[in-house]
């Protein structure tokens, strides 16, 4: 079970120094800070960085203490990147080393998403090397089986 929507607001507003034994958070805030962090992953989910976040279909659609799903490998890469973009909105600057470990810790998410997708050669042609048994002689080897091309945002369906 991965952080809550909740947990990962807290450790952001820690994050820029407003830690929840220092500052009493208003509802209000925990709404904006979440409707940030929904943007965010949503931006992330259309920048192919799918971790299977829920993301809400409405801006004030997500529930505090949802479970986010996400993998602990890209807690990291949530928690600053979401200090980021919450310090503006509190007058507070972020300090270089979140800046650093957002930055590095969004490049390990973008290197998991960006390896390609395994792939079958097409049909090609039977060389030298390949001899079958010579009543079913092929000048083709067999065609590739076909691929499933559905990510988690696209529906599969089966007949």
């Amino acid at each position: 079970m991965g952080y809550s929507k909740r947990e990962f607001i807290d450790a952001g507003y820690e994050e820029i120094g407003m830690a929840s034994y220092t500052f009493d958070l208003e509802p209000e805030q925990y709404q904006g800070a979440l409707r940030t962090l929904d943007a965010m992953m949503a931006e992330w989910n259309a920048k192919g960085i799918r971790l299977g976040y829920p993301i809400p279909s409405t801006p004030d659609g997500g529930d505090l203490t949802e479970a986010s799903t996400v993998p602990d490998s890209a807690n990291q890469a949530i928690i600053t990147n979401l200090a980021i973009r919450l310090a503006p909105k509190h007058g507070k600057t972020v300090s270089i080393e979140t800046k650093v470990a957002a930055k590095s810790a969004y490049n390990a998410l973008l290197s998991i998403a960006c390896l390609p997708n395994e792939m079958q050669l097409p049909a090609m042609p039977a060389g030298a090397g390949n001899k079958p048994i010579p009543m079913n002689r092929e000048a083709f080897l067999p065609a590739p089986t076909p691929s499933i091309e559905v990510g988690p945002d696209h529906i599969l369906t089966l007949e």
